[in-house]
């Protein structure tokens, strides 16, 4: 893990996950040698500090970008908006439930998002998918080299990550050789779903999952026997209890387990293990659509996989790092002891040896990742070389 502030866990976890998306390690210098003073200050003022530092950057990449346009040199200006992107996603991704102009930095990190994309002509459909009265927003990378309807692989957040952020750190390109398309969704208490949609996360995750199927299978170029599903984070939580429950999935695999969240936050409440965000506790409840903690912690009673993945019969990969500190390695193995029905189960530890031993693989996530795509390719019927 690289560690910029040796004090503060929270932003040099930012920090990696920026890198991982594809920051200049110049730029973070630029942007972080002033921080660190404030990075040992409490999260209102820090988180603000962290804001003004990147947000500067992205504001420096936009103007380079428009340099770039206005001579015609759409590839150079697409790669400098992409990267404005990663800065503002970052730093908004700090910032509290309710702060002063953190919607509209949202909503600019997602136009510097489309913007370099469209530049750069990357292959990512924004689309959107029926879900109540309202919509999940997605975005669609198809396999290279594949004629006919393609496997897929649905991506979900975790907490408090995005489909951007997801896309950005490369599992849906490293799919996409693999001739394996993805599908990386905002569901409900992630992304454009809680910021712009208000909807709330909810446990029984295969009630969004099932939508998603349902969407898919209107697409021809998607073989709707072939979609696999994954998550990251939380999504440990959310990818096996919607994959147990809705059948039409026919692979799963989490990238970071999350067996029983809800002893996770019993531990918080008692200082053990790192928070993945500031001003954690406000965070959880705006997510949860919860009133207080009493109520948040009634919700968390149900977000665990006991007597769930037992229901799983279809193959499932379950992947933790080694020294994660967020989530104990022991729930990586009691997911994996109870798949006791899924007919090819495996579990890989990422150690030292290959890297990606934080949580999630944050602090390496390109081992790990190729590992996971390499399986998912195994199973959905895609290629390894």
């Amino acid at each position: 893990m690289f560690r910029f502030f040796p004090t503060n866990y929270v932003w040099d976890l930012s920090v990696n996950l920026a890198i991982e998306m594809g920051a200049r390690i110049g730029e973070i210098q630029e942007m972080c040698a002033p921080l660190l003073e404030a990075a040992k200050k409490p999260d209102a003022e820090g988180t603000q500090a962290f804001r003004d530092t990147w947000q500067k950057m992205a504001d420096k990449l936009c103007s380079l970008a428009e340099e770039d346009e206005a001579r015609g040199r759409l590839f150079s200006a697409g790669e400098k908006y992409s990267r404005a992107a990663i800065y503002l996603i970052t730093c908004e991704r700090l910032q509290a439930h309710g702060a002063e102009g953190r919607l509209e930095l949202y909503q600019r990190s997602l136009e510097c998002f489309h913007k370099g994309n469209q530049l750069a002509q990357e292959k990512c459909e924004r689309v959107e998918i029926p879900y109540e009265d309202k919509h999940l927003s997605a975005l669609y990378v198809p396999a290279e080299g594949v004629t006919g309807p393609q496997p897929i692989l649905v991506q979900v957040n975790g907490l408090d990550s995005t489909k951007e952020m997801k896309y950005k750190v490369g599992l849906p390109a490293w799919l996409a050789k693999r001739g394996v398309a993805s599908l990386i969704v905002d569901q409900p208490g992630t992304g454009e779903a809680i910021r712009l949609q208000d909807l709330r996360a909810r446990y029984d995750s295969e009630h969004w999952a099932s939508r998603v199927v349902d969407y898919l299978e209107t697409r021809a170029d998607v073989d709707s026997k072939r979609i696999g599903m994954e998550g990251v984070s939380l999504g440990g939580y959310y990818c096996p209890r919607a994959v147990a429950f809705e059948p039409r999935f026919a692979c799963g695999v989490v990238w970071g387990a999350n067996h029983d969240w809800r002893d996770v936050q019993k531990r918080r409440l008692e200082k053990e293990g790192n928070f993945p965000v500031p001003h954690y506790w406000k965070h959880v409840c705006w997510v949860w659509g919860a009133k207080d903690m009493d109520d948040f912690f009634e919700i968390a009673e149900k977000v665990h996989l006991d007597g769930v993945v037992e229901k799983i019969k279809v193959p499932f990969l379950v992947t933790h790092g080694e020294k994660d500190s967020q989530i104990p390695l022991k729930w990586a193995h009691r997911t994996y002891e109870q798949l006791i029905n899924s007919p090819k189960r495996e579990l890989k530890i990422f150690t030292e040896r290959e890297g990606g031993v934080q949580h999630s693989s944050f602090d390496n996530s390109v081992n790990a990742g190729h590992y996971i795509a390499d399986w998912v390719a195994e199973q959905l019927g895609g290629r390894l070389g």
